[in-house]
This record gives C-alpha cells, sequence and structure tokens, in this order.
C-alpha cells in the first residue's frame, strides 16, 4: 500500500538531498519518478531542485493554482510512477496536500514531500499543517544549532545577522536570510 510521507526539518538540514537520493535511488532501479518544487522559490534554475552540496535535477514547477492530481495521472498514463517527490512542500496549498494523499490511496504512487514545519516566527505553514494532519508517516530530518542542540526553528535575519521578528509569512532565502536554532536560540535571538 502507498503512503504520504512528510519529511520536515530546519533550514539547511539536507531536505533536498535526501530528496534528490531517493530520486536517484529510484531511478537507478529503473522505476520512474516525478518530481516538483515550489515555483516561488526563485534561488536556482526555475524548474530545478538543487541541494547545498551541488545536487540537481529537472522538476515540475508548482504554484496555489497548480492541479498536482492531473499532472500526475497525466505522467503515470505516459509511463508508470512509481515515486512522486515534492520539494518545498510548505508552499503546498492544503488542497494539493489532498491531492497527494489521493495519489498515495487511489494511484498507488507513494508520495515522499520535503519541507519546512514552521515559519521564521514558529507559525505552521499551511501545507505543512495539512502534511502533519495527513501524511502517514512523519519524518524528522535532524539539523544542528550553533550551541549543537537540534535545530528546529528557522531564525529569519536583515543584512547585519540580526533577527527580524516581523514581516510576510514566506520571504525566499537561504544562509543569507535565515539561521537554523534551537528553540531556546531562537527566543533568545528574538527577545534581543
Amino acid at each position: 500500500m502507498a503512503k504520504l510521507y512528510f519529511y520536515y526539518a530546519s533550514m539547511n538540514a539536507g531536505k533536498s538531498t535526501n530528496l534528490l537520493q531517493a530520486d536517484f535511488n529510484y531511478r537507478e532501479r529503473g522505476m520512474a519518478t516525478m518530481l516538483f518544487t515550489a515555483a516561488i522559490d526563485d534561488r536556482f534554475a526555475e524548474g530545478t531542485i538543487s541541494s547545498r552540496i551541488g545536487l540537481t535535477a529537472p522538476a515540475t514547477p508548482f504554484d496555489a493554482m497548480t492541479d498536482i492530481a492531473a499532472c500526475v495521472r497525466d505522467g503515470h498514463a505516459h509511463e508508470e510512477l512509481s515515486c512522486v517527490l515534492v520539494d518545498e512542500a510548505q508552499f503546498l496549498s492544503p488542497v494539493q496536500v489532498d491531492q497527494l494523499a489521493r495519489i498515495a490511496d487511489v494511484i498507488g504512487i507513494p508520495v515522499l514531500a520535503y519541507g519546512l514545519r514552521t515559519d521564521f516566527l514558529g507559525a505552521l505553514f499551511p501545507g505543512s499543517a495539512r502534511l502533519l494532519a495527513l501524511a502517514d508517516a512523519l519524518i524528522e530530518i535532524k539539523s544542528v544549532c550553533t550551541c549543537g542542540r537540534k535545530a528546529t526553528m528557522n531564525l529569519r535575519v536583515d543584512d547585519r545577522g540580526n533577527a527580524v521578528p516581523e514581516g510576510k509569512q514566506t520571504e525566499i532565502g537561504g544562509n543569507d536570510r535565515y539561521v537554523a536554532l534551537c528553540r531556546r536560540h531562537f527566543t533568545e535571538a528574538l527577545d534581543r
């Protein structure tokens, strides 16, 4: 029976690297996959999943209007898919997460979604909240705070490294805009 998996972590934990490794494992065994990534993430080439260690793969970009279920049905009709992999899953809409669950339940294709659990203020993203509610398996990918403890929070920083305590939930960035911290150091940084 196919399942919906949600792999979540803070920034810089290796989510995209893990996704690309899973994709490689399927393809190495002659199995077809379909990859998705958020169109809003413009840090790299459009329609590309990129990891910080240099691995890349082409992917179908999605936004709030993308019918992921239709894309998968079309792809599966063309070539039998063994797995669907989604990067930046926090940017999925709740409806798209429901589609992913149906892909696993009805079509029978495993779905591996990778993303952030919370934003820069510790609030759930809508897509992540729905994944936490529906996923058959929740897998935390570990990252490390500057103190050596497990990093679970994503601190947004300005160009001088100071904590940013307010703003839009979504602001695309990497190490230049976010620091993964444990909850204690995250709270301390926001309280300064």
